[in-house]
C-alpha cells in the first residue's frame, strides 16, 4: 500500500518542497505510517528520515492525546469534516516531549476514496511552556491573594477589638478619675485612639475596595465609563473651572468590573482637578491606544506636578501625599493601584513639577 502511493506521488516535486519547508509538512498513510516527511519534522522529533518512515505516528503520540487524533481522523474519513486542526504531544526520541500544532487533510482518488492525509506540523512547545508556567504563577498568586484577604480580614478584626477594648477602658478612667482629660498628656492618648480607629478604618476599607467575585467581570466600552466619570466630577469642574477633554476612542471594550473602573477614574480625575495650578486654567484629557492584548487610557493634567526624583518609588505607598492639600490622605492611589493590578493591569507615572502629571492605566482589552 505504501509503496503504491509513493508510486502515485511526484516524489521529487513533494521532496523539493517538503526539503524547503519552514514548519513541518508530512505525507501520512490511512494506517498511520509515515510515507513522506520533511527535514524539519525530523528536526523537531529528533528521528532520521529513514527511522520515521519505518513508524507510525500512533507510536510516538503521547496516548493522552492519541484518542482525540484518531477520533478527528474518523471524522474526516467519514466525509464528516474536510480537515481539523489540533494540539498534541510528540515524544522526541530522546524521551523528551514535543508540542506540536497538527493540521490534518485527507486527498481522496477520482472515485471519492481516501488515499493519504497531508499532515502539517508545527512546534508550539515554547508557546505551551510559557502559557503553562504562567497558569501556574497566576494560581501561586491567587493564592497568595487569598491568603493576604484572609489575613487583612483577621488583622481588621483583631485590630478593631483591640481598638473597642481600648475605649472602653478609657471610658472606665474617665469616669473613675475625676478631671482626667486635664491631665498634660491625656489629650495625646486620645489622639493616639483616634489615629488607631483611622488606620482600621482605612484598611477595612482598602481589604473591601481590593477583594472582588471574577464572575463579575465583563466587557465594558470605555468611552461610556468615561463619560459617566466626568459627569459625576462635573460640579467639582465647574467649581475650579475646569476643562476635562474625553479623547476615548468609542470602539474601545475593556475587560474589568464597572465599580473599580468607575472608582479608577474617578481618583485621577478628582486628583487632576484638586492639585490644579493657580497659574493655568486646569485641563484634563483622556486618550487611548492599544498596544498588544492591552488599551492604554492616559489621563492627563497640567497641574502642579510630582517630583518623580523624590517620591517616585512611593508613588502608590499607604498613606503617601505629596502636597499639602488638606483633603490628601494617601489612600487613593493605593487602592486605584491594587484595583488595576487584580483586574490584570498597571499603572504608570510621567510628571513634571509645575507643568503636569500622566498617568497611563493598562487594562486588558476585551
Amino acid at each position: 500500500m505504501k509503496e503504491n502511493i509513493i508510486n502515485s506521488l511526484d516524489v521529487n516535486f513533494l521532496t523539493n518542497i517538503l526539503d524547503h519547508s519552514y514548519h513541518g509538512i508530512a505525507i501520512v498513510g490511512l494506517e498511520g505510517e509515515w510515507i513522506l516527511v520533511s527535514n524539519s519534522i525530523c528536526e523537531m522529533l529528533g528521528y532520521s528520515e529513514a527511522e520515521l518512515l519505518s513508524m507510525t505516528f500512533q507510536e510516538i503520540t503521547v496516548k493522552e492525546d492519541l484518542e482525540n487524533d484518531l477520533y478527528e481522523l474518523k471524522k474526516i474519513m467519514n466525509n464528516e469534516i474536510d480537515n481539523y486542526e489540533i494540539k498534541k504531544r510528540y515524544f522526541k526520541k530522546d524521551g523528551s516531549v514535543v508540542w506540536a500544532q497538527l493540521s490534518v487533510s485527507l486527498v481522496r482518488d477520482d472515485y471519492n476514496n481516501p488515499k493519504y492525509f497531508i499532515s502539517q506540523l508545527r512546534d508550539i512547545s515554547d508557546r505551551v511552556i510559557a502559557r503553562e508556567e504562567q497558569k501556574v504563577l497566576l494560581e501561586i498568586i491567587k493564592e497568595r491573594n487569598k491568603r493576604l484577604v484572609n489575613f487583612s480580614d483577621i488583622v481588621t478584626h483583631n485590630l478593631r477589638t483591640h481598638a473597642g477594648n481600648l475605649k472602653a477602658l478609657l471610658d472606665f478612667v474617665e469616669e473613675d478619675i475625676e478631671d482626667f482629660k486635664a491631665y498634660e498628656n491625656v489629650p495625646m492618648l486620645y489622639e493616639a485612639f483616634n489615629d488607631l480607629e483611622n488606620t482600621v478604618s482605612h484598611l477595612n476599607e482598602i481589604a473591601s475596595e481590593t477583594r472582588y467575585d471574577e464572575s463579575k467581570l465583563k466587557s465594558i466600552n470605555l468611552n461610556k465609563f468615561v463619560a459617566s466619570a466626568m459627569h459625576n466630577v462635573s460640579g467639582l469642574a465647574k467649581y475650579h473651572d475646569c476643562i476635562i477633554d474625553n479623547q476615548v476612542d468609542n470602539s474601545l471594550f475593556v475587560i474589568g468590573i464597572e465599580a473599580y473602573l468607575d472608582s479608577i477614574l474617578l481618583n485621577f480625575l478628582s486628583n487632576g482637578i484638586k492639585y490644579k495650578s493657580d497659574d493655568r486654567q486646569c485641563k484634563i484629557t483622556l486618550s487611548t491606544k492599544v498596544e498588544n492584548e492591552f488599551v492604554l487610557i492616559s489621563i492627563t493634567d497640567n497641574g502642579l506636578g510630582i517630583d518623580l526624583e523624590l517620591y517616585g518609588d512611593k508613588m502608590f505607598s499607604l498613606y503617601q501625599t505629596f502636597h499639602t492639600n488638606i483633603d490628601s490622605k494617601g489612600l487613593g492611589l493605593f487602592v486605584t493601584k491594587s484595583q488595576i493590578e487584580s483586574l490584570g493591569g498597571k499603572v504608570t507615572v510621567k510628571s513634571v513639577i509645575n507643568e503636569g502629571t500622566s498617568f497611563t492605566v493598562y487594562l486588558k482589552k476585551a
